[in-house]
């Protein structure tokens, strides 16, 4: 490969407001050949096409990663697009092409997945398969031989009726990983329930027409009676503690999926929104705001979606150590600074000195106290105030946040603790998550979350913890 070679050489291009493709380097003028166009013809690559638009619309400089069609393969491309400096309108777009390279074209998995389920199920004593959630919609004739029910009769019912599954050698649950990134998974040991024959289980995903996972084609392989199947407690096979399992998986999934596209839109929200790139027409900043906005949101339920999960754990734990409380509601308040001066908010905290020693893990508590606060903030009225207290009775330490909102009823008041419970579902929130987990979290660490309120009153809630001696705290 040379050194002019596209993959190296920067390739550029101009192109006059219309899109017309006034002057370009010779690789970008043989793709756009083969594409159709010509020069002094709009140009015939529609990814670069509706880029230089947008940078044309915006009037700044636009960067980002496209793929396009060459003929039998596609092209990765990274293209900045950029209005031409004039006195007045920028009267046209400066194109830049760097990182040209080919790739394969997309092939639908279809392919690929049903030559794989067809070798996996040539070679099966028998076959099922399910939907999505792991119901069974099909089992062949010779199956009901491995049981006391007919093949008929297990249809509709979760695949964990039919087998038992286990730990493969390394003590995980092979299908439990092929569920959750929705692929073929291989060697699930099981025993049919029935009838204690040992098998082991493989299956290839079934999909819908737009690529959509619906369910799976699977094998089952009768294992040899002398070759043992490690039996796991019954409880940890029943088809809800697979789901949580799932579900486990899906979080863990969503987290890494989801967190770093997630802070690049926020964070070129903010940029666009900053103007840090040159001035921008104000409704288009605003809209940057907003997308920043609704970044953050959707941020904030990832996050909620991994505590639900972690907290749900039959083997979650909290420490037990030694805080200060007070400390600990001024940080809380000092993290949500910004916000509330946004929104015209002041916070009253704890002052400077003032001590509340408790037991508890000091992420956690933070954790409850930025949701108390940060709610007390969002149900402020403009110029309101929030106050936070600290205070101890007998051998309680207890952190107040009263706010000057509109107040929760008293029928509502254990309500907005439950898992997604929102009292107005029309009204700007989070995820219905927050109480519920902080609820949760102050209970694991054997304390509690309380509110008192009245419509047209303000609500006050309560976090508290267990007090701990003064000497004890470090």
């Amino acid at each position: 490969m040379s050194l002019d070679d596209p993959a190296f050489t920067p390739v550029r291009a101009k192109l006059d407001r219309d899109g017309r493709l006034i002057a370009a380097d010779q690789a970008l003028l043989d793709l756009n050949a083969r594409a159709g166009g010509a020069l002094g013809h709009v140009l015939a690559v529609p990814p670069l096409v509706t880029l230089a638009r947008l940078a044309l619309r915006l009037a700044i400089r636009v960067s980002r990663n496209v793929v396009v069609a060459d003929g039998g393969a596609d092209l990765d491309l990274w293209v900045g697009a950029e209005p031409t400096p004039s006195s007045a309108e920028p009267d046209g777009i400066d194109l830049t092409i760097t990182g040209w390279r080919p790739r394969p074209s997309w092939q639908p998995p279809a392919v690929a997945e049903a030559c794989s389920a067809d070798f996996l199920r040539s070679a099966a004593d028998w076959l099922w398969e399910t939907d999505s959630a792991l119901s069974l919609t099909f089992l062949s004739a010779n199956a009901a031989a491995t049981g006391d029910l007919p093949s008929g009769a297990l249809l509709g019912q979760p695949l964990t009726r039919l087998f038992a599954l286990a730990e493969d050698d390394v003590g995980a649950f092979p299908i439990l990983h092929g569920l959750a990134l929705q692929r073929r998974f291989d060697d699930q040991p099981a025993t049919v329930r029935d009838t204690g024959q040992a098998v082991l289980l493989s299956a290839s995903p079934r999909r819908d027409a737009s690529g959509g996972f619906i369910g799976f084609l699977g094998a089952a392989h009768i294992v040899d009676p002398a070759i043992p199947v490690r039996p796991v407690d019954p409880a940890a096979i029943a088809g809800d503690a697979i789901m949580d399992s799932v579900a486990n998986a899906f979080a863990a999934r969503l987290d890494q999926t989801l967190r770093a596209p997630l802070d690049r839109i926020i964070a070129n929200a903010d940029s666009i929104h900053a103007q840090s790139e040159g001035p921008l027409r104000q409704d288009y900043a605003e809209y940057a705001a907003d997308i920043a906005s609704a970044g953050r949101h959707l941020m904030g339920l990832v996050d909620d979606l991994v505590d639900l999960q972690a907290i749900e754990r039959p083997d979650f734990v909290v420490a037990q150590d030694a805080i200060d409380l007070a400390d600990v509601a001024r940080r809380a308040a000092g993290l949500l600074n910004i916000r509330a001066s946004s929104a015209r908010v002041r916070i009253d905290k704890p002052a400077f000195g003032e001590m509340l020693p408790a037991t508890g893990e000091f992420r956690r508590a933070l954790q409850v106290l930025v949701n108390l606060i940060a709610n007390a903030v969002r149900y402020s009225p403009i110029d309101g105030m929030v106050w936070i207290r600290a205070e101890r009775e007998g051998n309680i330490a207890a952190i107040i946040v009263a706010d000057q909102g509109k107040g929760i009823a008293s029928t509502d008041q254990e309500r907005i603790f439950g898992k997604f419970a929102r009292v107005d579902q029309n009204e700007a929130g989070g995820s219905g998550l927050g109480l519920y987990i902080a609820r949760r979290l102050a209970r694991a660490m054997g304390g509690e979350v309380t509110v008192d309120s009245a419509p047209g009153q303000g609500a006050r809630f309560v976090f508290s913890l267990p007090l701990r001696g003064m000497e004890r705290l470090s």
